[in-house]
């Protein structure tokens, strides 16, 4: 549109000026040598005009020669570099592709043709890691990291080729020249992060993070978490050796995120050794609002060291009313019920979890009260046990996989930082579920038999089976139990147990079967094997 209208203006400005000319005729004489040639105004600027046309294309044939092997030499060049990024681009979409061969030859052809560009080193990279020749890969990144331009893209190059052949040292130095020379680079700063979480150097982390926050790389909230769990990591190493120093930090990591579990009874420990019994239950009640956790409810209990049963109690009560009775607050009333030998109020707290699929916890805490109250393999008890054995597992500590009964601030797997969760392992394979209308006044006996469970798709850790009366062996003793007792009374729920998983006739299931399978590497067995004779019972969580 604007050119048309500019058109159209010099259109008009040359016929205003033809018509002037027109309007005011005159005469140009020109003299030279002798001669005298006289013509119009309009003639004589026909003239000028035509003479400058001519003048300028001789000109531009005088440049043509002139510029001829320049033009000719341009020209090769530009084509060679179409031809380049032509073979670039196809190398590419070969390495997109996995077809390693045309990768290769692609890549020797955009490196003969466009010589050393970053795109050419890194296609040639690229390519000879799809086809798994190393060295070449790490020779085509070295170049990378002595121009310039791309060494911080050869670094990154160098530190997977490092990882790959398991030179965390090398990796390490990599990433630490990477995020030096560009401090925003995101693989480089979580590289560094990483390695200094594995030395537990954990100063320096904290650093990192913050560096980290202060460039936009992370979000505040991730900041302030990740620098709660690495001063939560370092009051632990601390807790023994720097009481002081180990309060110091946790007290900050609590102030940054109320919700660690970790951190809170960490902070409430270390304030009970110093004597601020009100200030320690605070920080555990904070923390209980964010989230129950049995390590809150169990730090909560024994705050106080020498308190009755009945202080227990109360103090499991008011759990239970800051969370509105949440399932974990129902099991640490029931444990503190048990304790004080109030088996009723165990039941009534522990009535709700019962109604639909009870957890492992769940029916090894209604096992202990029958055996308690009934006497030990009780009928009743080893129900309870039964259900236990194909019961839904609680919640534990996970990271990439891996479950745990203990938290970490870093993953055991990749070694990220603040991976453990909370939350329920997945459900393998569920087991049968145990009958909910057993006749209670059915004898002993009708309990005894064992219920068999699919038999696992992944390799499994059989539990021990118990001996046979018909070999003579004594009865099985007691083994480790869910929730630890005060009193010095015996409650062998494990035997219980075995006594329910023991063949009540020919033809019976293995104990094993009546267990339900384990996953391997599981950390949270229901039953151990018995202690030796003349040691004492441990007490251990488990699910």
């Amino acid at each position: 549109m604007w050119r048309a209208l500019a058109f159209l203006a010099l259109l008009a400005v040359a016929a205003y000026g033809a018509t002037w000319v027109a309007d005011h005729p005159g005469t140009v004489t020109i003299v030279w040598n002798g001669y005298e040639v006289a013509t119009s105004l309009a003639i004589g600027l026909i003239g000028v005009l035509i003479a400058a046309i001519l003048i300028g294309f001789i000109w531009a044939i005088v440049r043509g020669f002139i510029t001829l092997p320049e033009t000719l030499v341009r020209g090769s060049r530009d084509r060679r570099r179409a031809k380049g990024f032509s073979a670039l681009s196809r190398g590419m979409v070969a390495v997109g592709s996995g077809d390693p061969l045309a990768a290769r030859r692609h890549a020797n052809d955009a490196e003969r043709l466009l010589g050393a560009e970053p795109l050419t080193l890194l296609l040639k990279a690229q390519a000879a890691q799809i086809s798994g020749d190393r060295e070449a890969a790490e020779q085509a990144f070295q170049r990378m990291v002595n121009d310039p331009e791309t060494r911080v893209l050869g670094l990154r190059g160098l530190f997977v080729e490092a990882r790959r052949r398991e030179d965390d040292a090398s990796a390490r130095a990599y990433a630490a020249e990477a995020a030096r020379l560009a401090p925003s680079v995101t693989w480089a700063n979580e590289a560094v992060l990483e390695a200094q979480c594995a030395d537990g150097d954990w100063s320096g982390a904290n650093e990192t993070v913050e560096r980290r926050a202060s460039l936009g790389l992370i979000d505040k909230a991730t900041a302030r978490r990740q620098r709660a769990v690495l001063l939560t990591a370092a009051a632990q190493e601390r807790e023994a050796g720097e009481p002081e120093a180990a309060t110091e930090r946790v007290l900050k990591a609590v102030k940054l995120a109320p919700d660690l579990v970790p951190a809170a009874v960490l902070a409430a420990r270390l304030m009970v050794r110093r004597g601020d019994l009100r200030k320690g239950a605070k920080i555990i009640e904070a923390a209980w609002r964010a989230g129950p956790h049995p390590d809150l409810a169990k730090t909560y209990l024994n705050l106080r060291t020498g308190d009755s049963v009945r202080d227990r109690m109360a103090r499991a009560e008011t759990l239970a009313k800051i969370s509105s009775w949440h399932p974990e607050a129902r099991l640490a009333m029931a444990q503190a019920a048990y304790e004080a030998r109030e088996f009723g109020q165990a039941r009534e707290a522990l009535a709700p979890l019962l109604a639909d699929r009870p957890t492992v916890r769940a029916c090894l805490t209604m096992a202990r009260i029958e055996e308690a109250e009934h006497g030990s393999g009780s009928g009743r008890a080893r129900e309870w046990l039964s259900r236990a054995a194909h019961a839904p597992r609680d919640p534990l500590w996970i990271a990439d996989g891996i479950a745990s009964e203990t938290w970490a601030p870093v993953s055991p797997v990749s070694g990220r930082l603040d991976a453990f969760v909370w939350k329920t392992p997945t459900e393998l394979i569920a087991g049968p579920e145990a009958p909910d209308d057993t006749d209670e006044t059915a004898p002993e006996g009708a309990l005894a038999g064992p219920m068999t469970a699919p038999a696992p798709a992944t390799t499994a850790m059989p539990m021990p089976p118990a001996p046979s009366k018909a070999d003579g062996a004594a009865e099985p003793k007691p083994t480790t139990v869910l929730f630890p007792s005060t009193a010095k009374e015996t409650a062998p729920v494990a035997a219980g147990m075995a006594a329910a998983a023991a063949p009540s006739a020919a033809g019976s299931t293995s104990a094993a079967a009546a267990a339900g399978p384990l996953v391997a590497k599981s950390p949270t067995p229901v039953v151990f094997p018995p202690p030796k004779a003349g040691e004492g019972t441990q007490p251990r969580r488990a699910g």
